[in-house]
C-alpha cells in the first residue's frame, strides 16, 4: 500500500504508539498506518496472549487485572524500545505511571479520542473485553473515560478523533497530520 498523496515520510517519528479507550480503533487504525509508512505493527494485547497462551480475558479470570497489568508493564517496556513501529496499547496501559513515561518518552503518542457512544456501537457484539462482562455498559464505558481521559491526555503528544471515518481513510488522515503536525 502506497502512503496516500505522495507525502513526504522522512520527517516521522521514529515510533508512534497509539493510546485511547477500547473501541477507539487502535488496532485497526494501527495496523493500516504501519502499512503505509511500512513500519512494524504491534499490539500488546496480542503480545501477551502470544506470550502466554492464553486470551486476555483468562488473563483476566486466573491472574485478576492486577496479574494482566503487570505482565502489560513488561510488554510495554520492551515494545516500546522497538524503532520504526506502530503499537496499539491496551486501553488500560495509562493506568500505570511507568507506562505513561516510557511511553511519552520512547515514541510518539497520539491519543485516539471517540465518543462512548460510538465505543458502544463498536463493540456492540464484542464479549472478549473483561470489562465489559456487565448489563449497563455505558455505565462501564462513562465510569473509565472519566478515569482514563485525563491520563491519555497527559501521556499524549497529539489527539486524534477517531470517529467519523472509515478505517483506512482515518489511518490515512491520522498519516496526514502526523506529516503536517510533527517537525523534525
Amino acid at each position: 500500500m502506497l502512503p496516500p498523496h505522495n507525502l513526504d515520510l522522512s520527517h516521522l517519528p521514529q515510533s508512534i504508539f497509539l493510546i485511547g479507550p477500547m473501541g477507539s480503533g487502535k488496532t485497526s487504525i494501527g495496523r493500516i498506518l504501519a502499512n503505509l509508512i511500512n513500519y512494524e505493527f504491534y499490539d500488546t494485547d496480542r503480545v501477551i496472549e502470544e506470550r502466554t497462551g492464553a486470551d486476555i480475558p483468562w488473563i483476566f479470570d486466573v491472574e485478576g487485572e492486577s496479574g494482566f497489568r503487570q505482565r502489560e508493564i513488561k510488554i510495554v517496556d520492551e515494545l516500546t524500545q522497538l524503532p520504526n513501529i506502530v503499537l496499539a496499547t491496551g486501553g488500560g496501559a495509562v493506568l500505570q505511571l511507568e507506562n505513561r513515561k516510557k511511553l511519552h518518552q520512547r515514541g510518539f503518542v497520539v491519543y485516539l479520542r471517540v465518543a462512548i457512544e460510538e465505543q458502544l456501537k463498536r463493540m456492540e457484539r464484542d464479549r472478549s473485553r473483561p470489562l465489559l462482562q456487565v448489563p449497563d455498559r455505558f455505565a462501564v464505558l462513562t465510569q473509565l473515560a472519566a478515569g482514563r481521559d485525563p491520563l491519555y491526555q497527559e501521556t499524549a503528544h497529539m489527539m486524534y478523533e477517531a470517529e467519523d471515518l472509515p478505517v483506512r481513510q482515518s489511518a490515512s488522515a491520522l498519516l496526514e497530520l502526523l506529516i503536517t503536525q510533527v517537525t523534525p
